[in-house]
């Protein structure tokens, strides 16, 4: 049986598709902040194959940086939680890699490329120097890396502005009203949350969603 969450919980993940427009359903990530123990829709994704090509790619990297001579920390070592007035805010880097006063955290990425991938990175270099003091002092960068190329992310880009996008999103989500719902077949199709708590969810592409013309 479901349970409504003492405090909203937002797990890093959920954000950043709504961040970058990929997704528009605020309401999916606001459901999930504010409620617990409810059951997943049925869903035909390859978990098990996922995560063998995810976690070979991920032991390469740590290879990779362990041979340059840094110290490396990987998933269960990294994650972290954020204690806000009105939501927590947890996540699991896949990889940290620190050396003297640097640190770059890591995203192993085995399908196509995206801008929510570096985003994801971005939430990661935002909350981690707040949740783990180890990496408080440090100047934090970070990188997505694919099976054939590396997308390199400065410091820098964790600015303002990036903060404030961020921090109105969360806010939004951890709000006791509800988020907006935008159902789509779109959105739907790798959405969670079944029908018994999203009466609106799409679950086919049908007629309703395709017309005709004589125009061209």
């Amino acid at each position: 049986m479901f349970q409504k969450r003492e405090h909203p919980y937002i797990w890093a993940t959920w954000l950043p598709r709504l961040l970058t427009g990929e997704n528009s359903c605020e309401w999916a990530a606001w459901f999930k902040a504010h409620y617990k123990n409810w059951s997943r829709a049925p869903s035909d994704f390859d978990q098990a194959r996922w995560l063998m090509l995810h976690t070979a790619l991920l032991n390469e990297q740590r290879d990779q940086w362990e041979a340059d001579g840094y110290q490396v920390g990987i998933e269960g070592q990294n994650k972290f939680e954020v204690r806000g007035r009105s939501a927590n805010l947890s996540g699991k880097a896949d990889l940290i890699a620190r050396q003297d006063d640097e640190a770059v955290i890591v995203d192993t990425k085995t399908g196509q490329e995206s801008a929510s991938h570096i985003v994801q990175v971005m939430i990661y270099m935002y909350a981690i120097p707040m949740a783990l003091a180890m990496y408080q002092d440090l100047k934090i960068s970070g990188q997505v890396a694919y099976r054939d190329r590396t997308i390199h992310i400065p410091a820098e880009e964790v600015d303002d502005r990036f903060r404030e996008s961020l921090n109105r999103l969360i806010l939004r989500i951890a709000s006791d009203t509800p988020a907006r719902k935008v159902p789509s077949y779109q959105e739907c199709r790798f959405c969670d949350i079944g029908a018994a708590y999203c009466p609106e969810r799409v679950d086919g592409f049908g007629q309703e969603d395709s017309g005709s013309t004589v125009d061209f």
